[in-house]
């Protein structure tokens, strides 16, 4: 037997239960940052590991598998900081608030930043990018429109998820796709549209209904904001520039990382030229954030952030949450539970609830959302070709339960990064992000309801075995 599989069932079951239990009370009850708590279960469980038979270095082999697939994304957190440091310094992000102000109706203000988000998320295919944009231009906007920072976090997160899914160039939609074995990612979000689309409406529609419900928001002070924005910022569309080279790049498929530099440079460039500023600060600002030390302290607290400092707390989270996943994977627990499941399984809507449960599982237990969709997809994907079940459903599954779910774990990848980058707990926004909400749980009841027509009918399933042999 591999020594992977050492562990049973039941006592993967019980180290589960007692990592959720020791995490959960030392960061809801005891109120302690996460990185303790996530710390002291890894070591826990590294010692557990090695009284249970596996040496040192199959343990250590697996931290290094499990930090692995977190090497790029914190790479990119690096890369975002940089972009809103460069953004904020140059007044990319300041025009941005200035036109927002200017044209927002307060009382549609959730419903547009939905909708927003959306749009840009279909558009970039990156809902990091358009968290770490518009998420911080709308976080502005609705603190000096006094709106509900938990319902402002909410609709920037639910919109962002929303285009995610929907764009062609997004990482999590692509890998989904390859992972289930979907040939054309074109096929995928026709899919995932079908749930995507109504979960997205029904969140637009509460947003809107909480806009119009809630207390008349203060726009006494917007002029001054603008004008102090004005006054302190170059301010022209001019600076809009930055933002179209971003949207290029993602059109032309260019990758994260040269995307994000690209964005970030042609700022860094137009600062230069634009406000004489020296390379020495710009280097300061860039690794410590862009901090404005107008005579106006809200403005100072609105346009103050980013840079490589801001994200070296996530990137500490990031890292320690991959740490303990890499020996929860090492151990065998998460194949252990989810191998468990995929025995039950025998109808279209029972296969498509527990992956989607494993997929939630991966999340809290490991908190990354590539590993999230990976592992599901490898151990389910056998069960959708059994049932004849077409493999965009798979992918469907991975991208909802996988990708969407990872931004309502605390200690998640997406879960830290929202935080890091919006500036509240996860705990803040968690409850009010309802398109992530609805759209794993539509998936499961359209499952259930209409699971027998998501098999490929024997007709199409013949002539696709006569064209495989004729090639």
């Amino acid at each position: 037997m591999k020594k992977e599989s050492r562990l049973t069932f039941w006592e993967s079951l019980i180290i589960m239960l007692v990592m959720f239990g020791l995490l959960g009370t030392m960061m809801i009850k005891l109120k302690m940052t996460p990185q303790i708590p996530i710390l002291l279960t890894f070591t826990l469980l590294l010692f557990y590991g090695r009284f249970r038979g596996f040496s040192w270095n199959e343990l250590q082999q697996g931290i290094i598998d499990g930090v692995k697939p977190g090497i790029i994304p914190m790479i990119i957190f690096i890369m975002i900081g940089v972009l809103v440091s460069a953004w904020l310094m140059s007044g990319v992000i300041p025009t941005i608030m200035v036109y927002g102000l200017e044209l927002l109706n307060a009382r549609f203000f959730l419903f547009t930043v939905f909708i927003s988000c959306c749009l840009v998320g279909v558009i970039v295919g990156s809902s990091f990018t358009t968290i770490s944009t518009l998420g911080i231009v709308f976080m502005g906007i609705g603190h000096v429109m006094d709106i509900n920072v938990a319902l402002t976090a909410g609709s920037i997160v639910s919109g962002a998820l929303f285009g995610n899914n929907m764009s062609p160039l997004s990482g999590t939609t692509n890998l989904s796709t390859g992972i289930a074995g979907v040939d054309n990612v074109f096929d995928h979000i026709r899919t995932i549209s079908h749930t995507a689309l109504p979960s997205a409406i029904i969140a637009a529609i509460i947003f809107l209904v909480a806009g119009h419900t809630g207390t008349n928001p203060n726009m006494s002070s917007v002029h001054h904001i603008i004008n102090a924005l004005q006054a302190n910022f170059f301010v022209s569309p001019w600076m809009l520039i930055p933002i179209a080279v971003l949207i290029l790049c993602a059109i032309l498929q260019v990758p994260a990382i040269p995307t994000l530099l690209s964005g970030s440079i042609t700022a860094i460039i137009m600062h230069v030229f634009i406000n004489h500023a020296n390379f020495a600060t710009i280097s300061q600002q860039i690794m410590q954030g862009c901090k404005l030390t107008s005579s106006d302290k809200q403005i100072n607290a609105i346009v103050s952030g980013g840079g490589v400092a801001s994200m070296l707390d996530s990137i500490s989270l990031i890292l320690v949450a991959l740490t303990l996943g890499g020996v929860l994977l090492k151990l065998g627990v998460v194949d252990n539970l989810i191998g468990k499941l995929r025995q039950q399984v025998n109808t279209p809507g029972k296969l498509i609830l527990t992956s989607i449960i494993s997929a939630i599982g991966v999340n809290f237990l490991v908190g990354e959302q590539y590993i999230s969709i990976i592992l599901p997809g490898t151990t389910f994907r056998k069960n959708f070709e059994e049932q004849n079940i077409r493999p965009q459903y798979l992918s469907r599954v991975l991208a909802t339960g996988g990708a969407d779910i990872n931004a309502l774990v605390p200690w998640g990848v997406s879960g830290i990064f929202i935080s890091g980058i919006l500036g509240v707990s996860p705990l803040v926004f968690i409850p009010f992000a309802f398109y992530v909400w609805l759209n794993p749980l539509l998936t499961v009841i359209f499952g259930f309801i209409f699971g027998k027509k998501y098999k490929i009918n024997d007709e199409v399933k013949t002539v696709g075995k006569v064209a495989k042999e004729l090639d």
